[in-house]
């Protein structure tokens, strides 16, 4: 029998994801590539290395979400956090900056005209 698993001296079957590595799945990225009609043909290994670019953009963005969360004392990682790490990360803010993130809020800024001024104080006194 020609099956996957069939007979005593059957192999089990790994994924590709296995093979490569990865956590991400690389037949369901293959899939998506086909079913998009981005071309007509797909090569194999195209489906590995966008899996591979997209579980490094998701770990690069939870690992600093992560950092975020901790920062404000939290063990949650809420989509404020996502934004303050996308927003503070010069690479991610240029890729992602016409992106809205839900219920992400905006940067903490205050214009530097509007803080109130330190010399004031030293003018009056001398």
């Amino acid at each position: 029998m020609a099956g996957k698993t069939g007979g005593r001296g059957g192999k089990k079957s790994v994924s590709r994801s296995a093979k490569a590595g990865l956590q991400f799945p690389v037949g369901r990225v293959a899939r998506y590539l086909k079913k998009g009609k981005y071309a007509e043909r797909v090569g194999a290994g195209a489906p590995v290395y966008l899996a591979a670019v997209l579980e490094y953009l998701c770990a690069e963005v939870l690992e600093l979400a992560g950092n975020a969360a901790r920062d404000n004392k939290k063990t949650r990682i809420v989509p404020r956090h996502v934004q303050l790490a996308i927003r503070n990360d010069e690479e991610l803010s240029k890729l992602l900056g016409s992106v809205t993130i839900a219920n992400g809020g905006v940067l903490p800024n205050i214009h530097s005209v509007l803080l109130p001024k330190k010399s004031a104080k030293n003018d009056s006194e001398a």
